[in-house]
């Protein structure tokens, strides 16, 4: 069963910048399209990035375009998102998942990381 750990969170001034990590425990990372949630405190879950399976293909959630960006390493089994100009908003828990059938939808994600929590305040 493919295993996810997300790393990098922390906390961070507003206007700064963290970068997460998720790392799974195969090398068939490749297959799986990857998709970055968060979920702040009293919220629900939300997307907030997608990357296919190759890379080819990323989406972002509206209020991260143009801040965050996904990217993968397959040869290193990881997914990246950087995250710029954060904002006390972004702060909450960030989930990688994985996705066995390239889908980026909440329900299509077939495997989950435990979360990592990043808080943007001054």
């Amino acid at each position: 069963q493919l295993q996810l750990v997300e790393s990098g969170g922390g906390l961070v001034q507003p206007g700064g910048s963290l970068r997460l990590s998720c790392e799974a425990s195969e090398s068939t990372l490749g297959y799986y399209a990857i998709g970055w949630f968060r979920q702040a405190p009293g919220k629900e879950r939300e997307g907030v990035s997608c990357i296919s399976s190759r890379g080819w293909s990323t989406n972002y959630a509206d209020p991260v375009k143009g801040r965050f960006t996904i990217s993968r390493d397959n040869a290193k089994n990881t997914v990246n998102l950087q995250m710029n100009s954060l904002k006390p908003e972004d702060t909450a828990i960030y989930y990688c998942a994985a996705s066995s059938s390239n889908s980026c939808s909440y329900s299509g994600m077939n495997y989950w990381g435990k979360g990592t929590l990043v808080t943007v305040s001054s």
